[in-house]
């Protein structure tokens, strides 16, 4: 097994226990402001190894880059202009910025198809490859992303501060089309993303189940520490309707790992 992915899983474990703890109480010093940017590039990082010992590495660093290219150019036409997520900009918690946004949040939006993909993939891996599947696994993915922002925007707005929106909506302030536009560009990185994973010959087994894995649990720790600072926050409609699925999702995960993968193989590194 690679002793690396490992080590690199291990940091980000450590990485995430101490932020749960310091950002959640308020604990974060403000020398500590990088750790922030640092989290998120972990989390891009972690994906990376996903899509590298899946896809191999030309086709893993091609996805991963890609993923990043276009959503930082997503997101600067949102900060310059207002389209597709809405008006908005970003505070200076994040670190280095590339057209005004912060670096970290492109690694963010490798972390969120990753895991979005992962799940909608095995969620629907009893349908036969088709156009619908491809379609259906797309949307599906999609929702899981924009599931994910429910939970992210209205701690990261309005609880720390991270970003700042110009516009206004009855859930927490968000405009509606922040949302919409996480569906889309969600929905394009998936219609991109499954003929490449159809077509693809996994390289190393063991590898590609490791990192599947903890693309799951990684999903599940993303939200879990957000829907705890909802719950700190009282943020009760976004941990409303996030906590149930994002439940439901790993939930249905892990039962289709159990029933349609599990070998003795697999089995020793789950």
């Amino acid at each position: 097994m690679y002793e690396l992915d490992k080590l690199v899983f291990k940091l980000f474990i450590f990485w995430y226990g101490c932020g749960v703890v310091l950002v959640g109480f308020d604990l974060l010093p403000p020398f500590l402001e990088w750790a922030n940017a640092f989290f998120l590039i972990l989390c891009g990082v972690l994906a990376g190894f996903y899509f590298i010992r899946t896809f191999g590495k030309p086709i893993g660093y091609s996805i991963s880059i890609l993923i990043f290219t276009l959503s930082m150019a997503a997101e600067s036409l949102g900060v310059h202009y207002g389209w597709i997520f809405g008006q908005y900009n970003y505070s200076g918690d994040f670190g280095f910025k590339v057209v005004d946004v912060p670096i970290g949040i492109g690694f963010a939006w490798v972390m969120v198809v990753a895991v979005t993909h992962v799940l909608s993939i095995e969620l629907l891996k009893k349908m036969n490859h088709s156009l619908l599947k491809w379609m259906t696994y797309s949307i599906v993915g999609a929702l899981i992303a924009v599931l994910i922002d429910l939970i992210i925007d209205p701690v990261a707005y309005l609880v720390k501060g991270y970003w700042g929106w110009e516009g206004t909506s009855f859930y927490y302030e968000v405009p509606m089309q922040n949302f919409t536009g996480w569906f889309f560009v969600s929905l394009l990185f998936h219609l991109l993303l499954y003929p490449v994973f159809v077509r693809n010959k996994i390289a190393s087994r063991e590898a590609f189940i490791f990192w599947k894995h903890r693309m799951a649990a990684l999903f599940g720790m993303v939200m879990g520490m957000f829907i705890f600072l909802g719950l700190l926050d009282q943020l009760w409609l976004a941990v409303t309707i996030t906590g149930l699925p994002t439940y439901l999702l790993l939930y249905a995960y892990r039962k289709s790992v159990k029933t349609f993968e599990l070998s003795s193989e697999e089995k020793v590194i789950v």
